[in-house]
């Protein structure tokens, strides 16, 4: 249908087309061509798309210079005498880059993490630990983020489920999985009866993620950066003390399980966060909402987990 309809429309471009100025000299095919006879249209049509021609503006050939926008020659423009010099003086010299002040570099990373233990130490309750985090100039991410990301839904819920890092929605509305994959996520959670929003009459579940400033380009958070958040990390969990904790990917599962495999060797396998009173709370690592939209094929694996999940909080009520 394709070849029908266009190979008239050449037929005529070839015929009716304007002796100078063309938008785009229709020649014939090479010698080589295919196709008998010295018009053959399908070799026109091939021979146009190789160069890139693969639309058709309009039924007959224009000129170039009626196009709307087209560029005017130069000729055709007035002379404009030279403009006259300024009157005020001359710029100062270039001068080089303003010189870091110690308050713009970066804080060594030992330093940094033993900040963020002693900030997060000091907070008894999320309310009270999230303006630490905000202001919290440790971790260089913070110099390209809008603002930091720590948490969404219930504080003290019973489901506590951890992501990886803000992406472009989340670092612009300063909550985590407010993306496409939140909105997999709030599926996901409402397939086993758990929810984000308060008094629904679900199970009520608080979000959050192991790093709560978004990563130049949605890069992998560095091994530093993770520490630099990490006993945020924990502090988090230790407030919250979920009954399940849910790990959406690497990044969180490998923070808090060192030496930990890639997510497709630990999904589905139950482990033991310890707290820093003796007591453990169950994580399940599962796949990152992120990777199901890229992967939908692999969402069977994560209703098993999920439901896996239901079964831990069901029992544990």
């Amino acid at each position: 249908t394709f070849l029908l309809r266009h190979t008239g429309l050449l037929r005529r471009t070839l015929e009716n087309r304007p002796a100078a100025r063309q938008v785009l000299p229709v020649t014939a095919p090479p010698d080589d061509a295919e196709g008998p006879g010295p018009f053959d249209p399908a070799a026109v049509l091939r021979w146009h798309a190789e160069n890139g021609v693969d639309t058709t503006e309009a039924p007959t050939p224009q000129d170039l210079a009626e196009w709307d926008g087209a560029p005017r020659l130069a000729a055709h423009e007035p002379e404009r005498p030279p403009a006259p010099p300024p009157s005020s003086p001359a710029p100062a010299a270039a001068r080089g880059p303003a010189p870091v002040s110690a308050s713009d570099a970066p804080m060594p990373r030992g330093e940094a993490v033993a900040l963020a233990a002693r900030l997060a130490a000091g907070a008894d309750s999320l309310p009270g630990l999230k303006p630490l985090i905000d202001g919290f100039t440790g971790c260089p991410l913070h110099q390209g983020a809008r603002q930091a990301v720590v948490y969404d839904g219930v504080p003290g819920a019973p489901l506590l489920v951890m992501g990886e890092a803000p992406g472009r929605d989340e670092d612009r509305e300063g909550l985590p999985f407010v993306g496409r994959s939140g909105q997999l996520l709030d599926r996901m959670l409402a397939a086993i009866g758990a929810s984000r929003t308060p008094g629904d009459g679900l199970t009520d579940v608080l979000v959050s993620n192991a790093i709560f400033w978004r990563p130049p380009g949605n890069r992998t958070p560095t091994k530093a950066e993770v520490a630099t958040c990490l006993p945020f990390v924990r502090r988090i969990i230790e407030l919250s003390r979920p009954r399940v904790l849910l790990l959406t990917g690497n990044v969180p599962t490998q923070a808090l399980f060192d030496g930990a495999p890639g997510i497709t060797k630990t999904r589905g396998r139950w482990r033991e966060h310890a707290l820093a009173d003796g007591t453990s709370v169950p994580a399940l690592p599962i796949y990152h909402p992120a990777f199901l939209l890229r992967q939908p094929i692999q969402k069977r694996l994560a209703w098993q987990d999920l439901q896996a999940a239901r079964a831990r909080l069901d029992a544990d009520a």
